[in-house]
């Protein structure tokens, strides 16, 4: 078995290096982009709220321009935002949709345009299916692209969470109701990403996920592990005054303890590596 890598690399002056680096420093992009591939790219854009409560549109940027140099057939974007709001006219507001007049330009989906796809969760205790974009089978590659934040109701929200974006609004609101985390961890075993990026440049260490109090960690994380990533962000979190975690065993966290149960990612017995 590979030794499993997260990745935390400081930000200094360009962003673009930041994130180069933080891949390379876990294998690197050529192990991951073939020529040829079309690759999905996966942010946070379930509200128009700005960084780190979304995705910052910059990171994203720098994120489309890294792959292309791998050359992909294609690299799409994609999201479906909360279900009370309207996702084109929340990609619209964060200027998402500037990024088509890149020199090497992304394709831009909404989801709710497009086809939903009913699946059965595997050991589904308490989500037995889920009806999921379609675009999740078009892909070759799939980028998780997370921000850094609690939540108030998932307690916490990085690259786990992130798959519920996947998931039709609709069904959002039975997810919502109760075993909320556990749901999350289970809905991941139909999400297998090759690679997470988290910006954790800003985060919200309490409150989220559209508001809270915000400190400034100045962090890039890659891993190709979702469970290894969320736990190091949820140490990064810890460590600032007056957060909404203290006290708490991230391997211990509700979706961290069901993703563990259902093999999704690292384990407590995983001895993976940081790399600084």
């Amino acid at each position: 078995m590979n030794m499993i890598k997260v990745s935390k690399v400081k930000v200094e002056n360009n962003l673009k290096d930041s994130v180069s680096t933080a891949v390379n420093l876990i294998g690197g992009l050529k192990k991951i982009i073939n020529r040829g591939d079309v690759v999905l790219l996966k942010p946070n854009l379930n509200t128009a709220d700005p960084f780190p409560a979304s995705t910052d549109v910059e990171f994203l940027k720098v994120v489309v321009d890294l792959i292309y140099d791998f050359h992909p057939k294609l690299v799409m974007i994609g999201d479906s935002s909360t279900m009370s709001l309207n996702t084109r006219k929340v990609m619209e507001e964060m200027g998402v949709f500037k990024l088509e007049n890149m020199a090497r330009p992304p394709r831009i989906y909404v989801f709710d345009e497009r086809k939903w796809v009913k699946k059965e969760i595997p050991r589904g205790k308490y989500l037995k299916t889920a009806s999921l974009s379609s675009f999740l089978d078009r892909a070759d590659k799939l980028i998780l692209l997370p921000c850094l934040k609690t939540h108030i109701y998932a307690q916490f929200t990085g690259a786990l969470k992130l798959s519920v974006g996947f998931l039709k609004p609709s069904q959002r609101v039975v997810l919502h109701l109760s075993r909320l985390q556990e749901k999350i961890a289970e809905l991941n075993q139909l999400i297998k990403p090759d690679l997470i990026i988290m910006d954790a440049r800003k985060c919200f260490i309490n409150e989220g996920p559209a508001e809270g109090e915000i400190r400034e960690p100045n962090l890039i994380l890659a891993s190709t592990d979702r469970v290894a990533i969320d736990v190091e962000g949820i140490k990064i979190i810890q460590s600032f005054e007056g957060n909404d975690l203290k006290n708490i065993n991230p391997w211990e966290l509700p979706q961290i303890k069901r993703s563990i149960e259902l093999k999704i990612g690292a384990t407590k017995n995983d001895d993976y590596k940081l790399i600084e």
